[in-house]
């Protein structure tokens, strides 16, 4: 329930606390006097968007915060999947409009976003204003409102699962037609390709060891001769290197001898001398290996020029990259070849679910038609108490051509007010106040069938008056035994069976013109009511008949 709403700085409003009582309360007030714009604070941080032109001339902000009592609502679950903080007992959200145009929310002073408040909001509080009852025009509006009285929320809840499993299959039977369609269009040229790349029998380091023999093929004389000088130099004929170090060494070795710091020398000069030794026989090996091939050479330039020209035509730049398309249009053509077979398996696994579907679709219509003559004949009885004596009222069925989210059940309320006129559907026939009693007659036998939360009905009592209204005074008071109920009304009979009484008024000051709304004493409600019977003169009849009312 709502424990209290404060509000800083929103339109006429500078300032205001009002906490609220469990059970019923009315507002009243004068045409003009504020009760929207505090019905629109309330809209604020039931997450509705934010307008900068509602603050107050010359203020940068303008705060709204409600304090919620909730320990009779399970939101944990809602909590912890926002990552919010969670009182079992409390929530206090708040809403912060600057005069830029930015706007703030807070959950138990956690920052969340404007859709999840709104979600939060909608499990809060029912506003219900006039334009809602166009909701009674709406089949849907009409469908959940069977729904709720017939209990069917495990029915429903199986339904939607079934309901999402088969649109699920269906999509995935759905987009591998069309998959299996548009490979089966390109299956010819798709086993083109994958021919043309397999017998390639392509290798992944071929390109590089390829590209490095031809260099070495094209170059195979000036290598030869390079290699060949190099042993020349090494170990020629005439003076040569290794000669040159063997004699070295040995001069080292016998001056060892007789100096003995030249060792270390003599061991580097032999050091060098293997290894030289060691370079001209791999050179002369190297040399030996070496011979132009133009055979191989032909054949190196065609397997290069076969893979350059795949790359181009599949615009790549690797032999990587042609065998990972090869292996792409493999697991392509694989495909198209279990095609029908994937697809036999996706239409039986469909044609099931879809049966699931059906099956608990008509668990759903059954449960809903079947509550249906008990909802009937209790808004018969309703309105009938509400001065519609002669009401007819019916929820006709029809099937849907396929079924949706919400079942296979189209349900339309028709209703006919008189005994001789023909039972129409309640948007053509119903006028405005047979629409407000209606719909208060929903809302009531809804608050008596499931937990709503708090609900606000913003002069539902229009197009009513005298007997009727206080009637539905009393179905109001009677919901507030079990939930918190606030009516903004003009109607001292529905002002009068208020467990508590609160009044919107304005006042002109120096500052300019200032809402406020404060909770009424006895007295004080003896005085408003008086007002509201009489009008701008209160007379002695009007106070006494208030007390009346008043049972004081």
């Amino acid at each position: 329930m709502l424990q209290s709403l404060t509000i800083q700085h929103y339109a006429l409003i500078d300032s205001l606390h009002i906490e609220f009582d469990k059970g019923f309360s009315v507002v009243t007030g004068e045409t003009g006097a504020g009760k929207s714009i505090i019905l629109g604070a309330l809209s604020l941080i039931l997450g509705q968007r934010a307008d900068a032109r509602h603050i107050q001339q010359n203020e940068t902000k303008c705060t709204i915060e409600g304090v919620f009592d909730i320990s009779k609502y399970d939101l944990k679950a809602f909590f912890e999947a926002h990552d919010w903080e969670y009182d079992r007992k409390e929530c206090i959200i708040r809403r912060e409009i600057w005069a830029n145009g930015k706007s703030r929310a807070f959950v138990n002073d956690s920052p969340v976003y404007l859709n999840d408040l709104k979600e939060l909001g909608d499990s809060l509080i029912d506003i219900h204003s006039q334009h809602q009852n166009l909701a009674l025009n709406d089949n849907l509006f009409q469908l959940t409102v069977i729904d709720l009285l017939a209990a069917t929320t495990t029915e429903r809840a199986e339904y939607t699962k079934a309901f999402s499993e088969y649109r699920t299959a269906e999509k995935t039977l759905s987009e591998l037609r069309e998959l299996s369609r548009k490979n089966k269009e390109e299956e010819d040229y798709l086993r083109f390709q994958f021919t043309s790349l397999s017998e390639v029998n392509l290798q992944a380091d071929e390109q590089q060891e390829l590209e490095t023999e031809l260099e070495t093929i094209t170059h195979a004389e000036d290598i030869k001769s390079g290699l060949f000088a190099i042993t020349s130099l090494l170990s020629g004929e005439s003076q040569n290197v290794e000669s040159m170090l063997k004699s070295a060494l040995d001069s080292l070795r016998q001056m060892q001898r007789v100096y003995p710091k030249v060792e270390e020398l003599a061991s580097r000069v032999e050091s060098a001398y293997i290894d030289l030794k060691d370079v001209r026989t791999e050179t002369s090996n190297l040399f030996e290996t070496i011979d132009f091939d133009s055979g191989r050479q032909q054949f190196v330039e065609d397997r290069l020029n076969l893979i350059y020209d795949l790359q181009k035509k599949h615009s790549v730049s690797t032999v990587q990259e042609l065998i990972k398309l090869r292996d792409t249009i493999g697991a392509k053509l694989t495909t198209i070849d279990s095609s029908d077979e994937q697809l036999a398996i996706l239409e039986k696994e469909a044609n099931e679910k879809q049966t699931l579907m059906f099956e608990k679709a008509e668990t759903l219509s059954q449960k809903r038609q079947s509550a249906a003559p008990a909802i009937e004949k209790q808004l018969i009885d309703r309105l009938s108490f509400l001065g519609i004596p002669n009401v007819r009222f019916t929820c006709d069925f029809a099937l849907k051509n396929q079924p949706d989210a919400t079942g296979a059940d189209n349900v339309q309320f028709l209703f006919s007010a008189n005994k001789n006129t023909p039972l129409q559907p309640v948007s053509q026939i119903a006028s405005g106040g047979e629409i407000s009693r209606l719909m208060l007659c929903i809302k009531s036998m809804i608050a008596g069938a499931t937990a709503l939360p708090t609900i606000i009905f913003d002069e539902i009592d229009t197009g009513t008056s005298g007997e009727i209204a206080e009637k539905m005074g009393f179905i109001m008071h009677e919901m507030g035994e079990r939930m918190q109920v606030i009516c903004i009304t003009h109607l001292p009979q529905i002002a009068s069976k208020g467990n508590a009484h609160f009044i919107v008024y304005k006042t002109d000051e120096e500052d300019g013109t200032h809402t406020y709304m404060r909770k009424l004493s006895t007295e004080e409600r003896i005085d408003e009511i008086a007002r509201m019977l009489s009008g701008a003169t209160k007379t002695v009849q009007a106070v006494e008949n208030a007390k009346v009312m008043l049972r004081v």
